[in-house]
């Protein structure tokens, strides 16, 4: 056998025994050309498991924009105490964003019938920031700062995202594309410098922390072992004893948050009760409340732990603070009976205004000439208002109530029939046997309660 021969039989590298040899030019045109590095896969933002405090929210989007979660952290916490926003944002990011190394978010797990303490905390500070966000939608302001916080992060997150991306030039990457594959070193890992931290060992060969201002306690323990480490001149670090941890078991804290929440309440509402109107004061006292139940249970994540009774009593609160925010505001808290009763034509006043309480509008005693008109409006924030008219009198009426009843004359007193947003437009003809009188033209509104119209008796 020839060396030609030999060469031939032999199974080249890669080639399996009993199998033909491949031609070096069909083997070469197998092999994949090498067109420069993959692109990066964009990295999905998820929540991070190690570096959490709550949820891991702000801990993942400080990994996606790199940036310190802390930052993330305070300016969640001023929107969340400003207008709600920050808990409204956290709360659905907590129910839809999964861990990172899941796939399953919360929301799948509640519709699963998965339920567990950290859903429904997701859940309570969506419903919370929710509650607060209703309440502030009148203060423009305060709303404003807000959307303006919301975006100078969301900005300098975008920036710290991108800023160390270089646009790929166009011809380069051609001409990278056409060149003919070559032997290649293996790739280096290029990150880009962080701007609100440096590494403490540059070629990263120490354990150390994660350099963040702000996490769970072996974060910061691991940052302190590689600062002596490194003052020690040794980049690895040596073994060392952890730190024994008390073993407490978990403590109900619940009573006491409830037993706060109805301090705060009926503090909240009593500073406010006399000099607010009744929809302000109680949305005081439910945020008091429902502020005291929120704190109650993040405490519950390091220490204690509250039941579902305190988690549902939260989500009441937040129930009745948005209902409180519907309100009208010309309620007033202080229960009043007023009477109205005007002599002639000139005492009618144009308005009359009664914020809680019941008013009494009598215009029996106006004698109106044929063909005169007197127009005039009455309202009542809650309560009652009872229009007294003459016989002889023409009466347009345009009546509003938003929950309640109206009562007209001829319709039974004891037909008491509350319905929301009533609104009746109708014209009452003098009664029989009396004279051709006036016109009144009146406007009722009751914001809650009953409006009545009578006719006089004599």
């Amino acid at each position: 056998m020839t060396d030609q021969q030999h060469a031939a039989a032999v199974p080249g590298p890669g080639t399996a025994p009993g199998e033909e040899p491949r031609a070096h030019g069909e083997a070469a045109s197998a092999r994949p050309a090498d067109s420069g590095p993959a692109p990066e896969v964009p990295r999905r933002f998820r929540r991070d498991r190690r570096q959490k405090m709550l949820g891991g929210v702000c801990a993942g989007l400080g990994r996606q924009c790199d940036m310190d979660p802390v930052i993330f952290r305070i300016v969640l916490a001023v929107l969340a105490a400003t207008g709600g926003i920050g808990l409204i944002f956290y709360g659905f990011a907590w129910l839809f964003v999964p861990y990172d190394e899941e796939e399953e978010n919360e929301v799948r797990k509640l519709l699963t019938g998965r339920v567990d303490g950290q859903a429904l905390t997701a859940v309570l500070f969506a419903l919370v920031g929710c509650g607060v966000f209703l309440s502030m939608l009148k203060n423009g302001s305060v709303l404003t700062f807000a959307v303006v916080l919301s975006l100078l992060l969301a900005g300098a997150g975008y920036w710290s995202q991108n800023r160390g991306a270089i646009d790929p030039d166009p011809l380069a990457a051609q001409a990278v594309a056409d060149a003919p594959p070559e032997a290649q070193a293996p790739p280096v890992p290029a990150s880009y410098p962080s701007w609100w931290r440096d590494p403490i060992v540059k070629d990263g060969s120490h354990v150390g922390g994660t350099g963040y201002m702000w996490g769970p306690p072996e974060t910061l323990d691991r940052d302190v072992a590689a600062a002596l480490n490194i003052a020690r001149g040794t980049s690895r670090p040596d073994l060392r004893t952890e730190r024994e941890r008390r073993q407490r078991g978990p403590r109900p804290i619940g009573g006491r948050i409830f037993l706060l929440a109805l301090l705060a309440g009926g503090l909240g509402t009593g500073l406010t009760w006399h000099d607010q109107a009744l929809g302000t004061s109680l949305q005081t006292g439910l945020a008091a409340a429902l502020i005291v139940f929120g704190l109650g249970i993040v405490l519950s994540s390091f220490r204690g732990r509250t039941g579902a009774g305190t988690i549902f009593l939260a989500v009441i609160t937040a129930g009745l603070l948005a209902a409180s925010a519907a309100l009208p505001k010309d309620i007033d808290t202080h229960w009043v009976r007023t009477n109205w009763t005007p002599a002639t034509a000139a005492d009618v006043r144009p308005r009359y205004q009664l914020g809680t309480g019941v008013g009494t509008l009598d215009l029996s005693l106006v004698d109106l000439a044929k063909g005169q008109t007197v127009k005039t409006d009455a309202q009542v924030g809650a309560g009652r208002l009872k229009v007294i008219v003459p016989k002889d009198a023409t009466v347009r009426l345009t009546i509003e109530v938003g929950v309640g009843d109206i009562q007209l004359p001829g319709d039974n007193k004891k037909d008491v029939d509350v319905e929301p947003g009533k609104h009746k437009q109708v014209t009452l003809p003098p009664t029989t046997g009396g004279k051709d009188g006036g016109t009144f033209d009146l406007d009722l509104q009751v914001g809650a309660g009953q409006a009545e119209v009578a006719r006089a008796t004599s």
